[in-house]
């Protein structure tokens, strides 16, 4: 990454990047795949299932079942995670100033519903922050590790794909910047145990989200 370039485009994820959200997302998930008959801890869910699209999890879950879940599997999910946020979310640690710091446009590019976002987004107060640069993986019909969702991102915020970084901190993620031809830092803050696949194909990995304004103007992404 060129210091003295300036992105043209800062793509952020939102769940374990913006929002401390992954944990309480994925005991909540746990907790109704349990109801449902799959016993899986807390650690086996966030190493399963951190950073996958909701369809993918439910496939999981009926594997392991022999059977399809519940018609209300999912709903049951979103709302009860709904709830969960409500009283738990909190905002990734740092982020408010980092966001405060960084001069180039930004947007959110995440798995999660639009519903979910806006939810998150508004209670750990980031919203004003991407209101009306959100970009969910539903409305545009591609998933993560799929690049679509970060090039209509950035077609629509009128950046060349070269020209954006992508802040990740999943797997899926951060092939999917690649893929799409996006450089990408990867953001091991909350999960430790993930610094070592995202070292492998980030141009850049951090654990601080103090550290992102002067790692985004660093060469190769490291500061």
């Amino acid at each position: 990454m060129n210091a003295r370039i300036t992105p043209e485009l800062i793509i952020f994820d939102s769940d374990g990047v913006l929002v401390d959200s992954e944990v309480i997302a994925l005991t909540v998930f746990a907790r109704i795949a349990a109801e449902e008959g799959v016993a899986i801890s807390v650690e086996d869910a966030v190493r399963c299932f951190r950073g996958v699209k909701m369809a993918d999890c439910v496939r999981e879950i009926e594997r392991r079942l022999g059977r399809g879940v519940r018609d209300s599997f999912v709903a049951d999910v979103r709302q009860a995670t709904a709830l969960a946020f409500e009283a738990e979310l909190k905002p990734v640690d740092g982020i408010h100033a980092a966001l405060a710091e960084i001069n180039s446009p930004v947007c959110v590019a995440s798995n999660g519903p639009m519903s979910k976002l806006t939810h998150a987004l508004g209670l750990t107060k980031l919203l004003g922050h991407f209101e009306g640069r959100i970009f969910s993986a539903y409305e545009v019909g591609s998933w993560k590790p799929d690049p679509g969702l970060f090039l209509h991102a950035a077609q629509t915020m009128g950046a060349q794909p070269p020209a954006c970084v992508v802040v990740e901190d999943s797997l899926s993620g951060a092939r999917a910047a690649r893929a799409a031809g996006m450089k990408v830092l990867g953001f091991a803050g909350g999960h430790p145990d993930a610094e070592q696949e995202l070292v492998a194909i980030c141009d850049g990995v951090f654990h601080r989200m103090s550290d992102l304004p002067s790692l985004l103007a660093c060469p190769a992404g490291r500061a």
